[in-house]
């Protein structure tokens, strides 16, 4: 699939999109945030911020800045990834205002408590919403209506919100322009992050304010573009158990070998989420059971 990476961060600069509503990159830029955090600040007088980004004082001065003469009525927040939440907390102390989004930072499963997940220290546990917001509500801030969109998959608390009125959908990190989303164990679970993708398929939205990157301007057919990617992963990793691949490691070597080392564990993560979508679905089977050091192969059934 096609993704685009032309952006400028404009560091420290809110960048108006539409009328009331504007992007404040956060200067975190890495190999999983492209070139930072996206903040977005919705209303002028009244406002919302939503995903105040990391815990990084200059960002939060920004932010303040750029909201000079208006007051900050609510702090949303999708997901609680290192990168987007923990900002809430500074810019509360700054304004006082409340945090309102989603709940606390989970595991999607009971899974891997014993196994090294290099991703995990990404998670925010200190994350505490004022108010959690469930799937379908709508809040009244900044003169906006917004709706709450529950999307686990890349978090099992992440959300999106929907501008009423407006055919545009804050995505956070479900739905990116610039590459594809993590779905990464223990916080992540591809067979929620496949059905989240769905939903977001009957909506109506067709402009995406994502976590990183720039707009996606015809977000329906990106959103199946993104369908179809993860089900030839999937055919993919399917071919080489066929082919006598039996580890993770053997799997990420063959299907990973025009990407950087360095990423090749973030991407094991990435084919065990669906791996382990597999064997829920009676395709794959894993020996002694489902982790990261497991041997699989494909289920006698489809043999």
């Amino acid at each position: 699939m096609k993704h685009n990476r032309d952006f400028d961060p404009d560091y420290g600069n809110p960048v108006e999109l539409t009328p009331g509503i504007r992007r404040l990159t956060a200067n975190n830029p890495g190999p999983f945030t492209f070139h930072g955090t996206n903040t977005y600040l919705l209303g002028e007088r009244h406002v919302a911020v939503v995903d105040p980004g990391p815990a990084a004082a200059d960002h939060i001065d920004a932010i303040l800045r750029a909201c000079e003469g208006a007051t900050i009525e609510s702090i949303l927040v999708s997901h609680t990834h290192m990168d987007h939440s923990p900002g809430a907390r500074l810019l509360q102390e700054k304004t006082g205002s409340p945090i309102v989004g989603c709940g606390p930072h989970r595991a999607a499963r009971p899974l891997l408590e014993d196994e090294i997940n290099p991703l995990d220290s990404s998670g925010d546990k200190t994350y505490r919403p004022d108010r959690q917001l469930h799937d379908g509500e709508v809040i009244s801030v900044a003169g906006l209506e917004i709706e709450a969109v529950e999307t686990p998959g890349h978090t099992a608390n992440h959300l999106c919100f929907a501008l009423w009125g407006e055919g545009i959908l804050l995505s956070a990190d479900h739905v990116m322009g610039w590459s594809t989303s993590i779905v990464a164990p223990p916080d992540g679970s591809m067979q929620d992050y496949m059905a989240s993708i769905d939903k977001l398929l009957d909506r109506s939205e067709t402009i995406y304010l994502p976590g990183h990157g720039a707009e996606i301007r015809q977000a329906v057919a990106y959103v199946r573009d993104l369908k179809q990617h993860r089900l030839d992963r999937e055919a993919s990793i399917l071919g080489q158990l066929a082919s006598g691949a039996r580890t993770i490691p053997d799997i990420v070597a063959a299907l990973y070998a025009d990407v950087s080392p360095a990423l090749h564990p973030a991407a094991g993560l990435s084919v065990f989420a669906h791996l382990e979508d597999l064997a829920r679905r009676g395709i794959v089977a894993a020996s002694p059971d489902l982790s990261l050091t497991a041997v699989y192969q494909l289920a006698r059934e489809v043999l």
